[in-house]
């Protein structure tokens, strides 16, 4: 079978990102599910209105895509534990964060010690080309922002992470063979993970990948709604109902072969457009995430019990993002704050 993980184009514009996630301490057996804040549409809502959106609708925890100062004293008392806070870095700019400590100083000066009670994770690099000219920059980076934080005495406080898509990972059939296509890149950043008790994060969308190979993959399969067995792990035995447990389990196969099999695994980006693309459409897209949202909470075949945490993306349906139609539509609320899928349980 291809690769089932190619990463889609709203998280391959930017070249470099910086996301910070803040979530309250993650049991094992607990899934938190949250939802990414794009910011990329025509008249959103003010983002005190998009804080008593998320109360409201029971969504307790948040992803933003750069430090947006007024969401951020918006959130302040508001009762939802920040998630994520990303910062889009231009790619001429990475070498300077990597090489420049006073820039990842001055970068945690701003964004995270004003916040500091609420964070937890830092997330260095959106899935960076391991071919690119910026790879080489990411594992320093997080290095810096590592020492900014200790700096700060929040080294113990605040964990540094990075962020794939499973497009690194190859041989994801059946979900055993996992391993990551370039392990002079991964490995020293995921020694780094596992150094520092970080989870790893990654941005899984079944949607892309039933796109791009819908010939092998059935919709069922996709959206959580197969009756049974689809596919059995001749390696190991286990059976696989959904595509999203096949590919978690392959990067989980990844992570065991360079060295780091208790790592866990953060979803940092998932969903299913609801138009503009092959499969794309209302009912496609809420069955997804409906059944998403209870299922991150079981674990994996391979991984029975330890829920993932995960973020749905996104908030909104966002009309200036770049890339295909189906870009624009993977919001779950309007642009005018109205649900696209009835009332969600997040709890």
């Amino acid at each position: 079978m291809a690769n089932l993980g190619n990463p889609p184009m709203h998280v391959t514009t930017s070249l470099f990102v910086v996301a910070i996630l803040l979530l309250s301490c993650l049991h094992l057996t607990e899934a938190q599910v949250g939802v990414a804040y794009g910011k990329d549409g025509t008249n959103l809502p003010s983002p005190h209105d998009v804080v008593n959106l998320y109360k409201s609708n029971g969504i307790g925890s948040m992803r933003l895509y750069y430090p947006d100062q007024a969401t951020l004293q918006a959130l302040q008392g508001s009762g939802i534990r920040l998630v994520g806070l990303t910062l889009g870095v231009p790619n001429d700019d990475i070498q300077s964060v990597a090489t420049n400590p006073s820039f990842a100083d001055q970068w945690v000066k701003n964004n995270v010690v004003p916040f500091e009670s609420s964070i937890k994770y830092i997330v260095v690099g959106n899935e960076i080309d391991p071919s690119s000219s910026q790879a080489s920059s990411v594992l320093p980076a997080m290095q810096n922002i590592l020492n900014a934080l200790n700096s700060n005495n929040l080294g113990d406080q605040i964990k540094v992470s990075t962020s794939v898509g499973t497009s690194l990972v190859e041989n994801a059939f059946p979900p055993s063979n996992g391993q990551f296509g370039n392990v002079q890149y991964i490995t020293p950043i995921i020694n780094f993970i596992k150094q520092n008790g970080s989870p790893f994060m990654v941005n899984i969308y079944p949607y892309f990948a039933y796109q791009r190979n819908s010939k092998q993959i059935s919709l069922d399969y996709a959206l959580f709604t197969s009756p049974g067995t689809v596919v059995t792990d001749a390696n190991n035995g286990k059976n696989y109902q959904n595509l999203f447990d096949a590919l978690a389990d392959a990067t989980y196969a990844a992570l065991d072969k360079v060295g780091a099999p208790d790592v866990s695994l953060l979803t940092s980006e998932t969903g299913w457009a609801s138009g503009g693309g092959f499969g794309a459409n209302h009912d496609n897209a809420k069955k997804y995430i409906t059944n998403l949202i209870n299922h991150v909470k079981n674990g994996t075949p391979l991984k029975p019990g330890r829920a993932i945490e995960t973020f749905l993306f996104a908030m909104f349906d966002e009309d200036k993002k770049p890339g295909n139609e189906d870009e624009h539509n993977f919001g779950i609320f309007t642009p005018d704050q109205q649900p696209k899928y009835g009332s969600l349980n997040f709890n």
